[in-house]
């Protein structure tokens, strides 16, 4: 009895040191993200606006404030930092808002956009191009040097635009500008979704997985990256 109770506890003290660690791992990435630049998001800046009254700023970055995780990014800007090469950006992916107006980039991957669905209204050096292409907002427009890519849209209900539809028995959604993502409905996984799975009345939505990921950069598809089991 006594030998069960102490393998729980190391397994308990197990499980907590390790989500401890991926806990200080996201506080690392976002206090770095968030400090790019020095001061805080800028009044003159969109995201500001936003901020306003969907969250709360720390730093570069606004956090929301009707989320469960109460780390969210919400809103993120890092216009006029000097920034010449953005790799990626960390846990941001929950962002509406990204203002990068005023730097000097000169290119920009779509890939860094790859699963920002919510992402709304992004801000860019007026010489850049919005991810995805023109095709892939609702409004594309120059203002004070600024290029401003407005109102993402929704990919999997442009069929003119898809390259290929999801196969059957599996789902579209969005995963970005110029990105989406195929996914295999409940009961169904392997590769195209062809493997139907009868799990036990007690577990109704086990299954196995499957997913496919494209981007489109219009009028030309980029990439498409399938995992399946």
């Amino acid at each position: 009895m006594a030998a069960s109770v102490t393998a729980s506890t190391i397994y308990l003290c197990t499980v907590f040191i390790v989500l401890f660690n991926v806990y200080v791992d996201s506080q690392d990435t976002d206090a770095q993200l968030c400090q790019m630049c020095e001061g805080t998001v800028r009044q003159d800046s969109p995201v500001w606006d936003f901020c306003l009254t969907k969250g709360h700023i720390r730093g570069r970055c606004c956090f929301g404030n009707n989320t469960s995780n109460v780390d969210t990014i919400i809103g993120l800007d890092l216009a006029n930092c000097s920034i010449s090469h953005v790799e990626h950006l960390y846990n941001s992916s929950t962002t509406f808002i990204v203002d990068l107006s005023n730097n000097p980039i000169s290119n920009l991957s779509d890939f860094i956009f790859q699963g920002f669905s919510h992402l709304t209204q992004l801000l860019l050096p007026s010489k850049l191009e919005c991810p995805g292409g023109n095709a892939s907002w609702e409004k594309v427009e120059v203002k004070n040097n600024a290029k401003i890519c407005e109102g993402q849209k929704n990919i999997c209900n442009q069929t003119a635009q898809m390259p290929w539809d999801c196969p059957e028995n599996s789902f579209c959604s969005p995963y970005g500008p110029g990105f989406f993502e195929c996914s295999c409905l409940h009961h169904f996984h392997g590769y195209k979704c062809m493997r139907q799975v009868r799990p036990p009345s007690n577990h109704p939505k086990q299954v196995g997985h499957y997913s496919f990921i494209a981007h489109v950069h219009y009028p030309l598809i980029i990439a498409g990256r399938v995992s399946y089991s």
